[in-house]
């Protein structure tokens, strides 16, 4: 992964890492699932508290989620 990916497509990446569809993924951090979709087509992006709630429920450090750092 280049370190300048965007949210949407680290996202995507972590969605088919973990193997979960849009659908689990609002589930597990609490929001809708067109919220996700937004967030994947690159058309929003996940605001801080949402970024907060994705590397908590999935275990993955904010450096990975901003791109700033391979996962690990």
């Amino acid at each position: 992964m280049e370190m300048d990916e965007s949210i949407a497509n680290i996202l995507r990446e972590i969605m088919i890492e973990k193997q979960l569809t849009q659908t689990e993924f609002a589930k597990i951090i609490g929001v809708k699932q067109s919220q996700i979709s937004e967030w994947l087509k690159g058309k929003a992006k996940p605001g801080y508290d949402n970024l907060k709630k994705i590397c908590q429920c999935l275990d993955i450090s904010g450096d990975y989620i901003l791109g700033l750092r391979l996962y690990e």
